[in-house]
């Protein structure tokens, strides 16, 4: 029984951790079915992580929090759009541009704006967090293993955005491949020649694909800060922002399998947190240096093996012009 609980709880972390992934990796494939290599998801998650941290710091309020962390990341990707969209800049400059200017301005703002070592105040007063929610009967559900502890370790005790996350995969895929809006944005990442000859703007398109891109990062950047933890801290995206470009390849720009890849890596996350210090028969302890390297390893492997068969679409990373 103790095995089984110890399942559960895992399944339930690997759910919370697959969140900015998830929110991440959709925001990427929005903006690379149109044709923009989207580098930048880690700059605008961490700027984000930082707005909604020190708005929601300094109002009270965890939904200010995550309208500046949207407002932010919508900020962002339209700077890259208009370096990348406007001015046909190289996507992959602009993205690591972007991850560069945040990386540093957001601490810098924090040690200007708050004196605590370039990180925000501690989020802790009412309503500064998106603290979980109890579904009905989930306290009581616990003393019945099966399936009592599922429904209130999986289903229950997430905060909103948890749920919000879940919607937005069946929401994507219908976007994506149900309504005009995804005809027209997967149609201008494979030819946006032909888009442009039947008279839509190529560039309007892959705007709003980066204003989707951007407000998506927005939440997942809200979601680290007021959910998942308690304020801002220097780099605390660590690195999630590539682990959902690499979701999104190993998915193949697709919705379902890309929520696979966010599960499967965010298990790895979640098993790396179990293990450290932790005895196992004939291993011993495990090295901390090893478990926290095995998310970043099993991407490595999974990439180098299935990469290959990941079939981008055909006008990602060209800008477009008409003279060309």
């Amino acid at each position: 029984m103790e095995t089984y609980t110890l399942i559960v709880l895992l399944l339930a972390a690997t759910i919370r951790v697959a969140v900015p992934l998830l929110l991440a990796a959709f925001a990427g494939m929005f903006s690379e079915r149109s044709g923009v290599v989207d580098l930048g998801l880690e700059g605008k998650m961490l700027g984000a992580a930082f707005a909604a941290a020190a708005v929601s710091a300094v109002t009270g309020s965890a939904w200010a929090g995550l309208a500046a962390g949207i407002v932010t990341g919508l900020a962002l990707a339209l700077l890259m759009a208009f370096a990348c969209v406007t001015h046909r800049g190289n996507q992959v400059v602009a993205g690591m541009a972007v991850n560069l200017l945040v990386a540093g301005l957001g601490p810098t703002l924090a040690l200007a704006w708050f004196n605590l070592g370039g990180q925000t105040p501690q989020l802790d007063g009412p309503g500064q967090r998106f603290l979980g929610l109890a579904w009905p009967w989930s306290q009581a559900a616990r003393v019945v293993p099966v399936p009592g502890l599922l429904y209130a370790e999986l289903l229950s005790g997430h905060n909103l955005i948890v749920y919000l996350a879940a919607v937005l995969v069946p929401l994507s895929a219908w976007v994506l491949y149900r309504t005009r809006f995804g005809l027209r944005l997967r149609a201008v990442g494979e030819n946006p020649l032909a888009v442009d000859t039947a008279g839509i703007s190529v560039a309007g398109l892959r705007y709003q694909a980066m204003l989707v891109s951007g407000a998506l990062c927005g939440v997942a950047g809200a979601y680290l800060a007021t959910a998942a933890s308690a304020g801002f801290v220097r780099d605390m995206t660590a690195g999630k922002g590539y682990l959902a470009l690499a979701a999104l390849i190993f998915g193949k720009w697709r919705p379902y399998p890309t929520l696979g890849a966010c599960l499967l890596f965010a298990f790895t996350d979640a098993l790396a947190t179990r293990l450290q210090g932790v005895a196992l028969p004939l291993v011993g302890v495990i090295p901390v240096q090893f478990v926290l390297a095995l998310p970043y390893a099993l991407t490595v492997l999974l990439l180098a093996g299935f990469v290959g068969k990941a079939v981008a679409p055909k006008a990602i990373g060209v800008p477009y012009s008409k003279a060309l």
